[in-house]
Order: C-alpha cells, then structure tokens, then sequence
C-alpha cells in the first residue's frame, strides 16, 4: 500500500442562521470539497451520506446525497489541488465547531457503496472503525462509519476556509488476517486553514527515476515524494509507522504520488507530484521509487527483504501562504 491524502476544502463565512441567530446576525456561506494523493489502489471511493457541524448550540446536519443517492467520490481523481464539493452555499454562525464526515461502510464488494478497486481490477468493500454520533440523522446506523476531527476549529466573521486532509499512507489499510475488506483510519485526518498553506509541486527526471530502481532492482516500482519537516537529512529520513520513529530518525509529514505526464503522442515528457495543501513553513523533500514496500502499521528499512528506501533529497523548500513552490529533483 502506498500513500495518499484525502482532503476535504471547507470554506465559511459568517454565521449559520439554523444555529437560533437573530435577523441581525451576519451570514456567509458553507462549502465542502473533496481532493487527494493517490494510495496504491487504482480507485479508492468514498460513498458519502452528510457532514455535521456541532458546537455548544447543537449540531447542523448537511445532506451531501444527489437525487437520493449517496455520492460517491473516488479520491483519486482529485489529486494535488484539485477539489470535489459536499457542500455548498450553506449559511453559518460564527464561533467554534467540531466537524464529523458519514460514510456508508461496506465490508463486502460493492460498487454503489465505499469500495477499493485493485491494479488487477478486482473490488473490495471499505469500511472504518469509528463509528457514534455527532448529532448527525442516521449516524448511528450499522452501516455507517464515522470521520472525526479532534481539533475544534473557529469559523469568523467574513471569509473562512479549511482543508481536513486524510494521510492514506497512514489511515487507508489492505486486508488483514481473513479479512477481504480496506479499512480507514479516521484519526489520520487534519484540519488547515487554508490562509496559511500553500502548495509544493515538482517533478522527478527519469535518470534519477532509473537511478532508484537500479538500486531497488525487480521490475515493479511505485514513485513517491515524501515531505518532512526542515534539514531532514536523507540518511535521516524514515518511513510512515504506528511505531515510532529511532531516535535519530525524522517521520514523514506526508506523501504524494509521482505520476506521468504524456503528450498528444502518449509518450511521457515529465513525472510531476503535487502536494496540494501545506502548512506555510521550511521543509525537505524525499524521493522514493519503492513506497509500495512502505506498511503503515511495520518498521520499513533498506535492510529488509523487499527493501525501503529514501534514494534522493531535497532541502530548504520555502512554502509561502496562498503560493506554489515549484522544486524539482
């Protein structure tokens, strides 16, 4: 399995007139998107039921089905930037929330439902192990699972906008034991204001794509940029883990996959990564060509039988509020 985030673009401004305002209270508007970095699957779908907005006043509960439906967004079609909407246009009340995101859990293959489709083509059921009310209708039926966030977070006055971002290298799980279901984690999810993240994105050239694989050896690679924090260096640089890390080693912050680029002729001129919501701060990159050797849940080294690695870096990468840096390897 290999990495991702899913991240959810909330943007508000003002107040939610359901929460018992008066005529003279100011009102803005709620939206809800969807965006992501790939994990090692080729579709990862989440079949969306609502989002709930709960604070000392109550909760607000938002329908995000179409026509009756449960919408379905597979993650991998919003990479980088790149967002969905779940919510748009809803009026809110300024002060402070906490958010839950529902979504129907399957543990049997199912294509209408949250599902995981395999590079051999073959689905598989997706589910979570939260499940509990924040005062969202149906949270609390048997096939919901539930998406939290810890952090409360403020809604302003005037324009407000976050961005929930679910890291899938640590949250999103293959099949364990007898098991035939993926499982997502929901602690692996953080909420940014978008007011101070920007954006990284680059490419990798082919000669250090061919270097990494001649070190690596085999014939199947999966590229990947890794983040960490700044002056990681790469000898320093260690893999997503429920553990923790050695104590001269520095965790990842994030992955985004590297994907080719083709021209009209389908031949590829780059393999460019994005990583499309990130905390305005200094940073280092790592490049990998073996992120499908990185398990979540296990210590993952060079020295093991297949091997992990980190074969290149980057450092002193600058990310300013609302701007992309662009850096490539």
């Amino acid at each position: 399995m290999k990495f991702s985030k899913f991240a959810l673009l909330l943007s508000t401004a003002g107040l939610l007139s359901a929460c018992g305002s008066s005529d003279k209270t100011e009102t803005g508007k709620f939206n809800l998107g969807v965006s992501d970095n790939p994990a090692d699957a080729k579709i990862v779908t989440i079949a969306f039921k609502q989002v709930v907005l709960k604070n000392a006043a109550g909760s607000i509960s938002f329908d995000v089905s179409e026509d009756g439906e449960l919408k379905q967004v597979d993650l991998l079609e919003f990479q980088g930037s790149a967002v969905e909407t779940l919510v748009s246009g809803q009026d809110i009340t300024v002060g402070e929330y906490q958010m839950c995101i529902y979504m129907e859990k399957s543990e049997v293959a199912n294509a209408d439902s949250s599902y995981v489709q395999t590079m051999d083509g073959a689905i598989a059921g997706l589910t979570t192990n939260s499940n509990g009310s924040c005062g969202g209708v149906g949270a609390d039926d048997t096939n919901t699972g539930r998406l939290f966030f810890n952090k409360a977070f403020t809604i302003a006055a005037g324009n407000n906008s976050f961005v929930a971002e679910f890291d899938l290298q640590k949250g999103l799980q293959g099949p364990k034991n007898n098991e035939e279901h993926w499982t997502l984690k929901p602690t692996s999810v953080q909420l940014v204001n978008t007011a101070e993240v920007g954006a990284i994105a680059g490419s990798v050239p082919a000669d250090v794509m061919a270097q990494c694989e001649a070190e690596a050896g085999g014939s199947e690679f999966s590229a990947a940029v890794y983040l960490y924090p700044e002056a990681t260096a790469l000898e320093n640089m260690d893999d997503f883990r429920d553990a923790a890390s050695e104590l001269t080693m520095v965790a990842p912050i994030a992955a985004a996959r590297v994907n080719p680029v083709v021209d009209g002729n389908d031949q590829v001129i780059s393999n460019d990564y994005e990583f499309g919501f990130v905390i305005a701060n200094n940073y280092s990159l790592g490049y990998t060509c073996v992120a499908q050797h990185d398990d979540p849940e296990l210590p993952n080294t060079a020295a093991d039988d297949p091997a992990f690695f980190l074969h290149a870096a980057e450092q002193d990468v600058v990310v300013i509020d609302g701007a992309t840096t662009a850096r490539d390897f």
